[in-house]
């Protein structure tokens, strides 16, 4: 380096060169081929379910609690329901079972997305989120859907459970199910995005955002054969649907298009409207400084 480039002067390529030959090995800038891969959606995803398994793994109290809650409240159902109807609950027992299996996933569904929204404005963490490359929406979505994986997994222990204890059993078909029940629940993110962007902007609202889980009971129970445009709510339709490839053992392909159709633009409909609810309630909250105040 000359006493020029000393001085504060731009270097010349000389001293350039000179000053790179000097330079350690290790100093030296990477080649190009090297450069980090900017992470992608894919990778994203990826880390997310890893995140998802590792805490099944380590914190397997917690989901086998929360297996033995949803078997005692379907035993009291079950047994006190025995008592009180007799036959009248037997005779739809099918029915009471497939519905009970779809509302753990429907709760597990909108928990994950508003429960999880919730705890990062509580610890203030938030506004990190929102600041990453993906935004936070995404983050919480790919939450949600590596929650549901799991709520999938814990549901199925307490469906066969169920079946065990009441002696009943049920047409399942794997395809059919897990696609009629994810295109049901994913109407039920759309719910939880909802409730996340209210929780962003008012915080404590958690007692009542807590009641919608009781509300996917009627839901879940909705008449839409006599009452067909009850089938535009969430769960009502996937609901139906469901009960029809459970207890009467109809596969995915001899459903109606029109069915179909209809399953996918509800689920389509709720999640980008909950996504729309909660993209708008996070803008208001930054205009107005209160994202990440608790």
């Amino acid at each position: 380096m000359t006493a020029t480039d000393a001085a504060g002067d731009p270097p010349t390529d000389a001293s350039t060169a000179a000053a790179g030959d000097a330079s350690p090995a290790g100093d030296s800038p990477p080649p190009a081929g090297d450069d980090p891969r900017p992470a992608t959606f894919l990778d994203l995803a990826r880390a997310v379910l890893y995140r998802e398994f590792l805490i099944f793994l380590r914190y397997p109290a917690n989901a086998i609690g929360g297996i033995v809650i949803s078997l005692v409240f379907f035993g009291l159902l079950f047994f006190g329901g025995r008592l009180l109807a007799g036959q009248a609950l037997a005779d739809s027992l099918s029915g009471i079972i497939v519905g009970y299996f779809l509302w753990t996933l429907a709760v597990g569904a909108y928990s994950s997305v508003s429960n999880d929204i919730s705890s990062e404005v509580q610890w203030g963490t938030l506004e990190r989120h929102v600041t990453t490359p993906f935004g936070f929406a995404p983050v919480a979505l790919l939450k949600g859907v590596a929650k549901v994986v799991r709520t999938f997994l814990t549901s199925a222990v307490v469906l066969a459970v169920m079946l065990v204890m009441t002696g009943t059993s049920l047409q399942i078909a794997p395809v059919t199910v897990v696609v009629i029940a994810g295109l049901a629940i994913v109407s039920v993110l759309g719910l939880g995005f909802a409730a996340g962007g209210v929780t962003v902007l008012y915080k404590r609202v958690g007692n009542w955002l807590n009641l919608l889980q009781f509300g996917f009971v009627v839901l879940v129970s909705a008449p839409v054969f006599d009452q067909p445009w009850l089938r535009a709510l969430p769960l009502a339709h996937g609901s139906a649907m469901l009960q029809r490839a459970m207890v009467d053992g109809v596969r995915l392909w001899e459903f109606p298009l029109a069915d179909l159709a209809l399953l996918i633009g509800v689920a389509v409909g709720y999640l980008a409207g909950g996504y729309v609810v909660f993209h708008y309630a996070t803008r208001r909250a930054r205009r107005l400084g209160v994202l990440g105040d608790y």
